[in-house]
């Protein structure tokens, strides 16, 4: 069974870069972004998301690295 775009298939529209909760989730212990594979998300999504969490990281919301 494939998985489903998170996105997709909740009540949120799009990833927000002020909603750090949601942008961990695709975020690995490394502080990489997970791939579209890994995750389920459709391709729209999945690039929103990583200028999200891109956004983010500038703005000091997620970290770059995880110590």
């Amino acid at each position: 069974m494939e998985k489903q775009c998170y996105f997709c298939t909740s009540s949120n529209k799009a990833p927000d870069y002020k909603d750090a909760d949601t942008l961990r989730k695709f975020i690995n212990p490394q502080s990489k972004i997970m791939p579209r594979k890994r995750t389920g998300m459709c391709a729209l999504h999945q690039r929103k998301l990583a200028r999200a969490i891109k956004h983010a990281r500038e703005l000091a919301v997620i970290p770059y690295t995880s110590r």
